[in-house]
């Protein structure tokens, strides 16, 4: 939809019918015209017509409306908009993308409405909204519970236009009261701030939207100042087990989950995340010599979303690498101790019929509950009663992050680690800068010897600037 502020008024116009008094007006030299039963009317449409073009509103090629107007004739509900938004996205999200723009949805539709008399209970809005309004397939494939119906049927009938939250009377109520709502959990406890930031940005992407169809002409997001929750992506350094407690840690589950062993060395060696070790195939190891550091080569990953929010109907969600297109490796060399591991697992856990490394019992996908569990008696098993009140190594995630760290104080550069964790340079130093630690003396000797004019890269002192004599 184009818009034109090159708009021209004529006089009302006249003619034999029961409408005949009429308002003309061209916009870019298309004509356009209204009529009324009386001249008074026409008079008064004509006059508002002109106080908008004075107030410098573009006028709309396609119905010669004001800009407002125009937007709000295409206006529709936030529900029906969040509804549109999520089918469109719905088809190449991730399972978790789809999980958290619903929850994010069924928390600011209840926010955002005319009025709250007869709103149905908090429950069973909040299920109707996130288990059937905002999932796509559920709602396509039929009405929802008798129940749910009449939720869905309140939402519908109470929901603001979007075109409201840009409205300058309200914009800031309306806008601060949704971001108010997703800084809090259902319990109305104040949300973790990672969690404000992914819901605030399917907020933001809904409203992006709304541009995107001309019902409003920016978002209004960033005309309201709102404090959102601090958050900070750096790994707390307090969760990351060192070398020695890593050992001690797998040699607890070599006690108790032998078949796990290499799982979990897969995520401090090859810091790899779990989904994509649970996705980890033969394929992936056709590169594992019987001596020296081998070679893993993969391309998928399974992390767990829930069985109603992937493709499959199964509970982990079969897609490409984060961040990276489907069919693109990460190669990762593997240190001789991880490779020993893998070789082991595969001799003897691995049926020879059995294509991936980690399976449950009854063969599907090894579960996050499965490995979690083990990882936590390991825990109890291995770090003393002090530590076991800390986070210290409190996820398998962290071996992870403890195998990164490790790499960044061993000085491996920044880009090479970067590429075998499969992040960008930017985000690993932005994630683990944190984490380095431990070479102080080593800096600090540089520094010094930098300062005395002895560092053999500094150039000799006739090379240097003097001062002026």
């Amino acid at each position: 939809m184009e818009y034109s502020n090159d708009v021209v008024f004529y006089r009302l116009a006249k003619r034999k019918r029961r409408r005949g008094h009429g308002v003309r007006w061209a916009v870019a030299g298309k004509q356009f015209s209204k009529w009324f039963t009386t001249e008074a009317l026409a008079d008064n449409e004509r006059s508002k017509l002109k106080q908008a073009a004075k107030n410098g509103e573009s006028f709309c090629t396609e119905t010669g409306q004001p800009e407002s107007i125009a937007r709000e004739l295409k206006a529709v509900s936030f529900f029906e908009l969040a509804c549109e938004y999520t089918d469109l996205k719905w088809p190449k999200a991730a399972a978790k993308t789809r999980q958290g723009t619903s929850e994010a949805f069924a928390v600011l539709v209840p926010v955002l409405v005319k009025s709250t008399r007869g709103m149905p209970d908090s429950k069973v809005l909040r299920e109707a909204l996130y288990g059937w309004a905002f999932h796509t397939e559920r709602r396509k494939a039929g009405p929802p519970s008798p129940e749910h119906e009449k939720a869905v049927a309140w939402t519908r009938a109470n929901s603001l236009k979007v075109t409201e939250l840009d409205a300058p009377g309200r914009r800031s109520e309306l806008i601060r009261k949704a971001l108010d709502a997703l800084a809090l959990r259902m319990d109305g406890k104040p949300a973790a701030a990672k969690t404000v930031a992914r819901k605030r940005a399917a907020f933001s992407g809904v409203l992006n939207y709304a541009v995107e169809k001309d019902i409003l002409p920016a978002s209004p997001l960033g005309k309201v100042s709102w404090e959102r929750p601090k958050a900070t992506d750096q790994v707390d350094r307090r969760r990351l087990p060192s070398p020695e407690l890593v050992d001690v840690l797998l040699t607890a589950v070599e006690d108790a989950r032998p078949d796990l062993v290499a799982f979990y060395a897969c995520a401090y060696y090859a810091m790899m995340r779990p989904g994509e070790i649970v996705a980890l195939d033969r394929d992936a190891c056709a590169s594992l010599p019987p001596t020296g550091w081998g070679r893993l080569s993969f391309e998928d990953s399974s992390p767990r979303s829930g069985s109603g929010w992937t493709n499959s109907g199964n509970t982990h969600d079969d897609r490409q690498l984060k961040h990276r297109a489907k069919q693109e490796t990460r190669d990762v060399p593997i240190p001789p101790q991880l490779v020993r591991l893998i070789r082991r697992h595969l001799d003897e856990f691995v049926d020879a019929g059995q294509d991936h490394l980690f399976r449950g019992k009854r063969g599907g996908p090894l579960s996050e509950s499965t490995y979690g569990r083990v990882w936590q008696q390991a825990r109890q098993k291995a770090l003393t009663a002090k530590q076991l009140k800390t986070s210290l190594a409190g996820r398998v995630y962290d071996l992870r992050g403890a195998g990164i760290s490790l790499g960044l104080n061993a000085g491996v550069p920044v880009p090479v680690l970067a590429e075998r964790a499969g992040h960008s340079p930017a985000v690993l130093m932005n994630v683990y800068a944190g984490c380095l630690e431990g070479r102080d003396e080593l800096w600090n000797a540089r520094l010094e010897a930098a300062f005395a004019g002895d560092d053999p890269d500094a150039g000799s002192e006739d090379d240097m600037p003097g001062e002026a004599a």
